[in-house]
């Protein structure tokens, strides 16, 4: 048996280095404190690598009658697909995840404060997904309506920023406790969250505001069929931020119903929005995009070298 006794004057030697007509007030410091995921959330992962699958296979055969100058829309809505469902597959099979630990202070009334850590089971391959695949998604809603280029890709590149601090505050900064860790630890976490509403603004300016007075200029049948659209897309945008605050920063929740929700956000960014795409925007002939050339002919055969020809 532990001597409590013996155990404060280890931990607190200064306060048991003076003699006391008393007892001497003890406590034991609290155990490491885990939040990890259950069988249901592990069960979910599995959906969710099912119906991200399901919905890749489905835009591949979507495509399967549409011509391949016109088919830039399905495979950039396919690939985000695939790349979430390979992301669900890592997380489900236990590949992918980590401890994301933080100290917090327990406060007692007669001794010393303690401190103890709280870690959160993370799956890094939902950031790793979320980097590839949303700008994706980006991308579509760009090309539908007209985004210029440099618009486009500011959007992208915000958006990966915000990934990039979303992912930065699930882990934060771990200071320890003798450096006063929990303050620190909330400043870094908080301040990468700040930095990913900045990164969130900057994507609404530029698809928000830019995309709005593109799309003018082709059309009101196509402003029908993208405004909608845009603001779905940033609105689940939205929604994932709300999500990260409340699950992976404050440690609100159970890491099911983290993975629950998210799941739902996923199909709602992806399935959703890439059927709703696909089916509507052949009705609009002002939203078709015709590429030929290098994506659907191949390198020209102008300027190959022919054996045998005269020089």
């Amino acid at each position: 048996m532990i001597n409590p006794e013996l155990a404060a004057a280890m931990l607190y030697p200064a306060a048991t280095s003076t003699r006391h007509a008393g007892p001497i007030p003890t406590v034991v410091p609290t155990p490491t404190h885990y939040q990890l995921i259950s069988e249901t959330g592990k069960r979910t992962l599995w959906v969710g690598f099912a119906l991200m699958t399901l919905t890749a296979g489905i835009f591949s055969l979507l495509s399967w009658n549409v011509p391949l100058s016109k088919r830039v829309y399905h495979v950039v809505a396919t690939l985000a697909a695939v790349v979430s469902a390979l992301a669900y597959f890592a997380a489900a099979t236990g590949q992918t995840s980590s401890l994301a630990c933080h100290p917090v202070r327990d406060h007692h009334e007669h001794v010393p404060d303690t401190w103890h850590d709280a870690c959160r089971q993370v799956f890094w391959a939902r950031y790793i997904d979320w980097f590839f695949s949303t700008p994706l998604v980006l991308l579509n809603l760009c090309l539908l309506g007209g985004v210029s280029g440099a618009h486009t890709l500011a959007a992208i590149v915000a958006n990966a920023v915000l990934v990039v601090a979303g992912w930065a505050a699930a882990y934060g900064t771990y200071t320890g406790a003798s450096t006063g860790g929990d303050s620190h630890q909330k400043m870094a976490i908080w301040g990468w969250f700040a930095i990913a509403c900045v990164a969130y603004l900057v994507v609404v300016w530029h698809v928000g505001l830019h995309g709005t007075n593109a799309v003018r200029n082709k059309g009101a049948r196509l402003i029908k069929i993208w405004t909608p659209m845009a603001v779905y897309v940033l609105v689940v945008w939205a929604a994932y931020a709300v999500v990260w605050a409340i699950a992976p920063l404050s440690h609100k929740g159970s890491v099911d119903t983290e993975v629950i929700t998210y799941l739902v956000l996923d199909i709602l960014a992806k399935s959703v929005f890439g059927f709703w795409l696909l089916i509507t925007h052949r009705a609009v002939a002002e939203s078709a995009i015709d590429l030929s050339g290098y994506w659907s002919q191949g390198l020209a055969a102008e300027g190959r070298i022919r054996i045998g020809e005269d020089e």
